[in-house]
């Protein structure tokens, strides 16, 4: 049985995915062993309602290294579900292809510093974008610059607006996450 970390720092919909995606054996041979999150939020709940090790972190100058103190030597992958801090580089080279995370575009567009949540689907709007989507990806110093893992698209029409943008991602989101911790754990092709 493999060991996931998952890091949140929202409602924890995507954590919620990957529970239930574990116990459907969407993803085969794995367990979420801890939930970590960098402030309150719903995900921590979330983690309790299903009697997962959950700790809260707060935000501040030594988080990284109270996070690194709180990772078991054991995990087989750390996931980012909605995760707001930025890892320092140490921490992601100690865990180096052993780290993912999903965005919420495709990636290399739209991604980097201040690039998240809803400040995605404006700048996707603004810049009147033909397609938007979600990708999974694996986490280096550089911010949203790893390996692509997986990615899908849709076409954004005339009537979208970030928020309807936002809603196509999410499903997305709940579609290609799966796969990817699969394969990513379990060497399966895509």
């Amino acid at each position: 049985m493999k060991n996931l970390v998952i890091l949140v720092s929202g409602s924890g919909t995507n954590l919620q995915r990957i529970i239930d995606a574990i116990d459907n054996g969407e993803i085969r041979n794995a367990k979420v062993s801890l939930v970590i999150a960098d402030r309150e939020c719903y995900g921590l709940e979330r983690a309790k309602n299903h009697n997962i090790e959950n700790i809260l972190i707060p935000r501040g100058k030594n988080f990284s290294d109270e996070l690194a103190k709180q990772i078991p030597q054991n995990t087989d992958l750390i996931v980012l579900a909605g995760f707001l801090s930025i890892l320092k580089p140490a921490f992601c080279e100690k865990w180096s292809g052993k780290i993912i995370n999903i965005h919420p575009a495709l990636l290399p567009k739209f991604g980097g510093k201040g690039m998240w949540g809803h400040h995605v689907h404006n700048a996707v709007i603004e810049a009147k974008e033909k397609e938007s989507g979600a990708t999974v990806h694996f986490v280096t110093s550089g911010i949203d610059e790893g390996e692509i893992i997986l990615q899908k698209s849709f076409d954004i029409t005339e009537d979208d607006t970030p928020e309807t943008v936002a809603e196509k991602v999410h499903l997305i989101e709940y579609e290609i996450f799966p796969i990817a911790i699969n394969k990513v754990l379990n060497n399966v092709t895509i």
